[in-house]
């Protein structure tokens, strides 16, 4: 009996210590930027541009603006909240559903067609290749995902502007694009120029077709994207 309440006791300290080892060892709070991208909002930090966000996040920037009440130019402060999606709709109720459910089918004449999807339009930019070169890695939205092309310089180190157009930004602040220069061209269109050692622009500048924007890494690779309304297309679609 002794042995037997002696084996309890140690097992009722053991989980005690268990717990209150659990209760030290909690994990570390998520990053900022972490509990943003999980909670469809953004908090603007420094030295970023709505352009730059909306583009991290793959989204129009005009729509990002609308959902979130900024007017041109889109000014925007450090550690304001930006809503990156919109608010999700209600649904139906049981009652809704159930008196769909007991409508009659409607009756065709015909067959109804669907419709074709709408091929997208080419750009009616003149664009021009930023450096000349070979394309390393090609354009791919699915498996090992490269939201434009990677373009291996022929020993240029300068690298232009593709086409006309507003500098939206220019800085660091994207994770994985080095130096960026990002080029607003109209409404529609963005053309970006990642991995750059120095840049040779900045915000606000109005560039032209083929002038100097930026000076290439020691890699001497260019990553290169075109995006329409936020939505990257292959750059080789659209280049001469």
């Amino acid at each position: 009996m002794m042995k037997r309440n002696n084996l309890q006791f140690g097992a009722v300290i053991l989980s005690l210590a268990l717990i209150l080892t659990g209760c030290q060892s909690s994990p570390p709070p998520a990053p900022v930027s972490m509990i943003g991208e999980r909670g469809k909002t953004h908090t603007v930090r420094r030295g970023e541009t709505l352009y730059a966000i909306a583009w991290r996040y793959g989204l129009d920037y005009k729509a990002l603006a609308k959902r979130n009440g900024i007017s041109p130019p889109y000014t925007i402060y450090a550690g304001q909240k930006l809503k990156l999606s919109a608010a999700a709709k209600s649904k139906p109720s049981s009652r809704q559903t159930a008196s769909a459910k007991t409508e009659p089918n409607a009756v065709y004449k015909q067959k109804p067609v669907a419709k074709p999807t709408p091929k997208l339009s080419t750009s009616r930019i003149n664009w021009q290749w930023p450096v000349e070169g070979e394309v390393k890695t090609k354009f791919s939205l699915s498996g090992s995902v490269n939201k434009g092309i990677d373009i291996q310089s022929a020993g240029q180190a300068n690298v232009k502007a593709a086409a006309p157009g507003t500098v939206v930004y220019a800085g660091g602040n994207l994770r994985g694009y080095g130096k960026l220069v990002i080029i607003k061209h109209d409404a529609t269109f963005l053309s970006a120029y990642g991995n750059n050692e120095a840049l040779a622009v900045k915000e606000g500048d109005a560039v032209t077709a083929g002038q100097n924007i930026a000076t290439l890494g020691s890699d001497q690779v260019l990553h290169f994207e075109i995006r329409r309304d936020g939505r990257p297309e292959d750059p080789e679609g659209h280049l001469p």
